[in-house]
């Protein structure tokens, strides 16, 4: 049978299908017994999120078709009833863990969400005290009627629909309100202790509003009410063609963002028909988009009740990265680099090591000019005031915002702003394209001449994810990859064309092309009886063209291993399809992000970092970086700590399946609990960290 017969028969996994796989691999934190209870109550809060998400930004194809009755294509009915069935499913387990799981712990742990029916007479003195002063004045219930129609409800806002009986104040019998929940309120409120009690009692917005809707319509009966969230489409559209000024478009774009297309309706379990279907119309949604909830319509928000607790006991031990092993604290970055490079492996190592080699390189007088990438930084940022500072003592300073990073473009655009106002240059990358490199260019007069340092990395400058996130951080003044470095911010600034790079390859013009070449080469090497290896490392594998490439040289008998945490459209082990590819997702404490692809032919081996997956839009409409490790020493390193390390992992790794799912890697053979078993993330954690 020829390869081509075999190639034929591979079929992708279905990409939404394995976003939710991925979903269900992180709630099974929240059902995990050696997770403390409050970070397994984060769990959940952390699906929810991403269940956001997905509505928001993948959503909507599927619904277009199945309103339009598409029955063939990409996107139809039978996508649509597909991945509807999947969420709800995912949503019911979600709920059964929180409801049946994890408040009955919390309970027993002293901590308790008190509902109405609970309430004794002090406590539901004490909330109608409180609705009055401090939630009353901020609710504005609308009646409707032609004159009032229905309100405006933004992107995942709290509202309550109530049905009434009874006449208005103008003897009409509008029977439908709306009230809207103001985002400024908290979600869950702290009560005042009980005498002698070691419990601790919270009341949610939801629950407190509920108790004290009647107060807010007198003379009127409130016959039905629901709590309500309507989840729209986010996904920024912006026509970069007509657009003269993308800062101005985007702000615009933000605006309205909050009243995009509804995708979802989320109501309390116990809505009435009536309630629901009046939703349902008003939103233009199917019966598959309604979601009944038996809690809180949204669990994000738990994340507001985890932070009012104070329960040591119930968190994870505090981490606390080490200084960085290839760093001594106090030695000058410049005479340190000289010597050669350095990596930082984040957040196992501090990434305050990068913000400090950005100080030394802002207060030391020789260094002349900073360039640097800005994609998510977080809004408060040491980094700013760092690049404001070298502004103000003189220095070159050039941005390269990402306007359009998902999610953070308002924090951005206000960050260009302020790095404007300073006298910074502030560029914003290439039209259509997003930047999403990680650089930080350093250029020092050193005895007469211009040296330049670098740092890039395979994650943001964000302080904040830069303690969850694991990433790759390096340091080099090499000079061949920091001129590359150098001509890459020359071209987003200019728009000019790229020259060839000596010791990086970037998207949208090499990268993509180099990966399939690597892949192709270990094929052609193994089909001669070479021994050739393919191992990476990402968080997704959306790419069809690099899928195939990596299932056909598999066919030649190359062994790839892959660690992909997230959406993976590759199957492993089909026979006679991708019997050499053994993939596996690693769900920990930590979010895995860093980006590792290694290739070796008998004894020659590569190893790159990057700061892309392997997606299409990484590849083809992103302007990303990949960058050759080439100390031998340093990748040891990395092949030990992002690789090996991980493939060996039994408690936090899920191994993919033939046919699309997941099992846990520590099932596999052995009966061992989890306990016994290796955890890659505890092991470099052990090893770096600080205790703190």
């Amino acid at each position: 049978m020829s390869a081509n017969s075999h190639h034929n028969r591979l079929h992708f996994l279905d990409r939404d299908h394995s976003i939710l796989a991925f979903n269900e691999r992180v709630m099974d934190w929240a059902r995990r017994a050696d997770v403390p209870l409050l970070e397994r109550l984060r769990y959940l809060s952390i699906v929810s999120s991403n269940l956001d998400e997905f509505f928001e930004v993948r959503m909507a194809p599927h619904l277009a078709a199945r309103k339009a009755n598409e029955q063939r294509g990409l996107y139809t009915v039978e996508s649509h009833d597909r991945v509807s069935t999947k969420v709800h499913a995912l949503v019911a387990q979600q709920y059964a863990i929180y409801n049946d799981e994890l408040l009955p712990l919390l309970e027993k742990k002293g901590i308790k969400l008190v509902a109405h029916g609970e309430r004794n007479p002090r406590q539901r003195r004490w909330v109608k005290e409180f609705f009055v002063r401090e939630v009353q004045p901020l609710l504005m219930p609308v009646g409707l009627d032609p004159a009032h129609p229905f309100p405006q409800v933004a992107n995942k806002s709290l509202n309550f629909i109530v049905r009434l009986n009874g006449k208005d104040a103008f003897g009409r019998e509008n029977e439908i309100a709306i009230v809207k929940v103001p985002r400024i309120l908290p979600r869950f409120f702290r009560m005042p202790p009980i005498k002698g009690s070691k419990q601790t009692h919270f009341v949610s917005i939801s629950s407190l509003i509920r108790s004290h809707l009647a107060d807010l319509f007198p003379g009127r009966q409130v016959t039905e009410f629901s709590q309500f969230r309507v989840t729209r489409h986010s996904d920024l559209a912006v026509d970069e063609e007509e657009v003269k000024n993308l800062r101005t478009a985007l702000r615009k774009g933000l605006q309205q963002r909050h009243y995009g297309e509804a995708l979802r309706l989320e109501v309390s379990a116990g809505c009435s028909e009536f309630l629901a279907n009046f939703l349902q119309a008003q939103f233009a949604l199917p019966t598959e988009a309604l979601y009944r909830v038996p809690g809180p319509v949204n669990l994000v928000r738990l994340n507001q009740l985890i932070d009012q607790v104070d329960a040591p006991a119930l968190r994870f031990e505090s981490f606390q990265g080490g200084w960085p092993v290839q760093l001594t604290p106090g030695q000058s970055y410049f005479e340190r680099l000289q010597q050669g490079d350095v990596l930082i492996h984040q957040p196992y190592e501090s990434f305050d090591a990068v913000l400090a080699f950005l100080r030394e390189a802002v207060e030391d007088p020789n260094v002349l000019a900073i360039k640097q990438t800005i994609y998510r930084t977080g809004a408060k940022s040491e980094l700013m005031n760092l690049l404001r500072e070298a502004v103000r003592r003189g220095k070159e300073v050039t941005a390269v915002v990402e306007l359009k990073a998902r999610f953070d473009e308002e924090a951005n655009i206000n960050y260009a702003e302020r790095l404007e106002s300073v006298g910074a240059q502030v560029v914003y990358g290439v039209v259509g394209l997003k930047t999403h490199a990680k650089m930080l260019l350093v250029t020092r007069r050193e005895e007469g001449r211009l040296r330049r340092y670098g740092h890039i990395s395979t994650g943001n400058y964000n302080p904040g994810t830069a303690r969850l996130y694991t990433d790759v951080s390096y340091l080099t003044a090499d000079d061949a990859l920091t001129a590359d470095l150098e001509q890459i911010f020359l071209h987003l600034a200019s728009q000019n064309r790229l020259p060839k790079l000596n010791k990086a390859l970037i998207a949208p013009f090499h990268l993509h092309k180099s990966m399939l070449e690597k892949v192709e080469a270990a094929g052609a090497a193994a089909r001669e009886g070479k021994d050739a290896r393919v191992v990476l490392k990402m968080n997704a594998l959306t790419d069809e063209p690099l899928a195939r490439a990596l299932a056909h040289a598999s066919q030649q008998g190359v062994k790839i291993d892959l660690i992909v945490r997230g959406a993976c459209i590759l199957p492993a082990q089909v026979p006679g399809v991708t019997d050499n590819v053994r993939i596996r997702s690693v769900i920990g404490r930590l979010l895995e992000h860093s980006r590792v692809c290694y290739f070796r032919v008998d004894e020659a081996e590569e190893l790159w970092l990057s700061s892309a997956d392997w997606m299409n839009r990484n590849m083809l409409r992103r302007v990303e970086l990949a960058w050759q490790v080439t100390d031998p020493a340093l990748r040891h390193r990395i092949m030990d700590e992002c690789i090996n390390t991980y493939l060996h992992d039994t408690k936090d790794a899920w191994l993919l399946q033939p046919d699309g799912s997941y099992v846990p890697a520590g099932l596999t053979g052995t009966g061992k609990s989890r306990a016994v078993m290796h955890s890659a993330q505890a092991t470099l954690m052990a090893r770096y960290g600080s205790k703190g």
